[in-house]
């Protein structure tokens, strides 16, 4: 079953990212339905499922096929610039599951769900969200009273920031950091910090604007601090299971 499985989603990876140039895309969404590139696109994923699954399970490559073409089709009609992107996570989420439609058909299996439900599975997914959300809410409560200051004092006129760019760049790295230290490579995250330093060398080297170094500097600390302590917490607590 998990041979089958890896060559489904390969032939997958294959048909709809390696080999769909960007033209393709681009020719698509202009022209939905009549676009040559959607049947060349459709074209493409039978020859390679033909070939990953040597000439084997026809009908299953048949039915993919198929609702790969209707799935594709729906997203071309449906999309538009403000929808594209999740859009593009609904059409791959609804390949996958077609995948697993048919993974099942032939090799029929079974789903332990109480799994999720361990000690240590929910031990692990409480840190995650402590670690990718709940800090960052800690660390907006308890830099409050300093947001305002420092904004007024960076109205520099050089385009600002991305949006929410500093809300995913700390989940990364609070994410990262939880890594190294359950994997014990604690050098590793030295070299994470060093990293960050040099990215945000242009923020600390601005000497007119002292409130704004501070501020990053306390914000990075603190992202880290609370990572690397619910690294040691998760760690500890799970010894104790």
């Amino acid at each position: 079953m998990t041979l089958l499985a890896l060559k489904l989603i390969l032939a997958h990876f294959m048909g709809d990212f390696v080999l769909q140039p960007a033209h393709w895309v681009e020719h698509k969404l202009a022209k939905k339905g009549k676009s040559k590139y959607l049947y060349f696109h459709i074209g493409v994923h039978v020859l390679v499922l033909l070939i990953i699954l040597q000439f084997q399970h026809v009908g299953a490559i048949l039915f993919i096929v198929a609702t790969h073409y209707l799935i594709d089709l729906g997203k071309l009609y449906l999309s538009n610039p403000k929808n594209y992107r999740w859009l593009f996570v609904a059409d791959q989420a609804l390949h996958l599951l077609v995948l697993v439609g048919v993974l099942y058909w032939i090799s029929p299996f079974s789903l332990d769900i109480t799994a999720v439900f361990t000690e240590s599975s929910l031990l692990l997914i409480t840190f995650l969200v402590f670690v990718t959300y709940v800090s960052g809410i800690v660390m907006r409560m308890l830099l409050a009273p300093y947001i305002d200051e420092v904004a007024k004092d960076d109205e520099s006129g050089e385009g600002g920031s991305l949006k929410n760019a500093g809300t995913y760049i700390g989940m990364l790295e609070r994410l990262f950091v939880f890594g190294f230290i359950l994997m014990q490579q604690w050098a590793a995250i030295g070299l994470l910090i060093t990293a960050k330093s040099v990215f945000r060398f242009g923020d600390l080297n601005k000497g007119k604007n002292r409130k704004l170094t501070e501020y990053v500097l306390i914000g990075t600390l603190l992202s880290f601090g609370l990572a690397i302590l619910s690294g040691m917490c998760y760690l500890y607590i799970k010894k104790q299971l």
